[in-house]
């Protein structure tokens, strides 16, 4: 029974990696610390349940990654899927920072499988969690209960006491009504809005109905209302997410990794006339994977189709629902409601413009459209043999970028430009100081590592100076 007279050290808001680290971080520098998860306990954790592996810097090959990833190509691979909307020197420091992640997380009790292979192109680049991302919470979750770390479930936050930016209380609400937890530090780490759709179609309209969300439903963005109400300034475009193509068929809320698909390369991606929109080969599929949210998201109805043939069946990872199939392009057509005559026009098109070369996944190799808009630069190959198969897609959203902003030492900062007296935030809520726009693979786990570690440990010196 968690003894709520007291004080605490360190309040941490939310269950997740970021908070989970936070709390670790400054348990083990002697703060006590009190975490409050809004979620009930089969589902602590947030997104981090649905994870897989985590991008960090390193300088050379290990037992689990097939070579170095420094941090100048980090940040070069940082800067390309931002198009530069990166605060540089956060950035930075996240990316140095997260060399030591890797062992760190490790001596938390997170282990750690050999490099994957395949169509992914990770090995050199991601650490993967044996287990996943459920696993890797579980072992965090080991560690601060055995630290001494105190978590209340089902532990929604509805008010926050602030004043002139220094925190003095959290409401929070319990089976048996509510109750307030005072602390001498708040670490905000409850993720970002995506489930919350009518905050979604604030920006985006009535689009955002036919959003999926990936990821818990409990990340409604209520903490961080909170916050950006008492003050702490924000940071980042509410359009902005983590948005990946998922299976029209997967459920609206905690359809998690299995109905993300990978095969764009291996095909061609269309809309509901039959239209493509964008090219399917830009770059490596873990740099660019992530801007296919938006693109769908765009298009009419928010639906898309990945088109391929049976040769291509087997080269990319499966996913919870099977393709649709057909063995004519005529009768795959009628299948996904599209016109029989335009998708058989826009693959004739295709077809006739792919230039053969070696086929290389793992490269951007010579295989190309020629007179074609929009191009397929990288993997094209004719879809000419049957039967002939389709994924509907839909936008997958992850999380959100808007957030709080934060400085160095991950604390908060108000809008009048001052640092909060004793606020700092980690992970999703405060993602969009990394990241403005765009997505490279694992990097979300690397913001939460990183920030939650730098948040907990900065609120555990503040509460014990």
């Amino acid at each position: 029974m968690v003894d709520l007279s007291r004080k605490f050290d360190v309040l941490v808001i939310g269950g997740g990696n970021a908070a989970l680290c936070a709390a670790i971080s400054a348990k083990r520098l002697g703060a006590d610390v009190l975490v409050l998860e809004g979620a009930p306990k089969f589902y602590r954790g947030g997104n981090t349940r649905h994870t897989r592996n985590m991008r960090c810097a390193h300088d050379a090959a290990t037992e689990i990654l097939t070579g170095p990833y420094t941090e100048d190509e980090f940040f070069e691979d940082l800067l390309r899927v931002t198009e530069g909307n990166t605060d540089q020197e956060l950035a930075r420091l996240m990316i140095r920072e997260s060399k030591d992640i890797l062992t760190w997380i490790v001596e938390q009790g997170v282990r750690w499988q050999p490099s994957l292979g395949g169509t992914l192109s990770l090995g050199r680049t991601n650490s993967f969690f044996l287990g996943g991302g459920r696993a890797m919470l579980n072992a965090l979750y080991r560690t601060a209960e055995a630290l001494g770390v105190e978590i209340l479930y089902d532990a929604e936050v509805v008010d926050l006491d602030i004043k002139d930016g220094m925190f003095l209380s959290a409401t929070f609400k319990q089976d048996h009504g509510r109750a307030s937890a005072k602390a001498a530090t708040l670490v905000a780490a409850a993720g970002g809005f995506e489930a919350n759709i009518e905050w979604l179609k604030e920006s985006w309209g009535e689009a955002a109905d036919n959003f999926l969300i990936r990821g818990t439903p409990y990340n409604r963005g209520s903490v961080l209302k909170m916050l950006l109400g008492k003050g702490v300034q924000e940071i980042g475009d509410p359009t902005q997410c983590h948005a990946v193509a998922i299976d029209a068929r997967a459920p609206k809320f905690d359809g998690g990794i299995i109905t993300r698909h990978d095969s764009v390369v291996f095909g061609i991606v269309v809309n509901k006339n039959a239209e493509r929109f964008y090219d399917e080969g830009e770059d490596i599929w873990p740099k660019r994977y992530a801007i296919w949210g938006r693109l769908v998201a765009a298009q009419p109805g928010q639906i898309a189709y990945i088109i391929f043939d049976v040769s291509v069946r087997n080269s990319f990872m499966p996913t919870l629902f099977p393709p649709i199939e057909g063995g004519t392009i005529g009768e795959l057509a009628p299948k996904l409601e599209l016109d029989p005559a335009a998708l058989e026009k826009t693959i004739a098109s295709f077809n006739a413009a792919v230039r053969p070369g070696t086929f290389d996944h793992t490269i951007l190799d010579d295989c190309r459209t020629e007179g074609l808009t929009p191009p397929k630069s990288h993997w094209a190959r004719k879809i000419e043999t049957p039967p002939f198969l389709a994924y509907p897609v839909r936008p997958g959203i992850t999380f959100t970028y808007l957030g709080t902003r934060v400085n160095k030492q991950a604390r908060l900062l108000m809008t009048d430009g001052r640092p909060s007296v004793n606020m700092f935030a980690a992970g999703e809520i405060m993602a969009g100081n990394v990241l403005g726009k765009g997505y490279a693979a694992g990097m979300g786990m690397t913001i939460g590592s990183v920030f939650g570690r730098i948040a907990g440990r900065e609120a555990a010196r503040h509460a014990t100076s």
